[in-house]
């Protein structure tokens, strides 16, 4: 059975128990029983991560809540409702867009030429050398000379 998230359920000791019901008239008999020991025992509705006395209660302040308006992502709670945290996000922001743009760049027109080094530009740039396979690297490693080091090869 899925979960419910709102039903009755009753309080004992200010603490829930694990009588739940969608319907209060389910819980009565035992809310009773519970209420011979406990007399501070209550039933209530609860919704939206809330505790209400009733779900007519709960519906209110939903349509309350409704009637206010929704806030939109920059509204905070206080004050003069600002994050005080945005001109450090603005910032990054505008920094990280001029990287994207210099990236773009060089993606686009090749890296740029770097034109205060001296006259010599005119030999070719270092060739990046190709990783090694696993069988070259064991062919130019140097093998051992001595008797104990040699390995017997298996056929």
């Amino acid at each position: 059975m899925p979960p419910r998230f709102a039903y009755w359920t009753i309080l004992a000791g200010g603490l829930p128990t694990a009588f739940r019901a969608t319907e209060r008239d389910d819980l009565l008999p035992t809310f009773r029983r519970i209420r011979e020991k406990h007399p501070d025992a209550e039933m209530k509705w609860f919704a939206r991560g809330r505790l209400w006395a009733s779900p007519d209660d709960a519906r209110e302040h939903a349509e309350r809540a409704r009637a206010h308006g929704h806030r939109d992502r920059s509204w905070r709670p206080g004050g003069d409702h600002r994050d005080h945290r945005e001109t450090h996000k603005a910032a990054a922001r505008a920094r990280n867009q001029s990287r994207r743009r210099e990236r773009f760049a060089r993606k686009q027109h090749g890296p740029a030429q770097d034109h205060s080094r001296e006259s010599g530009s005119d030999q070719a740039p270092e060739k990046r050398r190709k990783p090694e396979s696993m069988g070259e690297r064991r062919a130019r490693r140097p093998q051992p000379t001595s008797a104990t080091h040699k390995r017997k090869r298996r056929s």
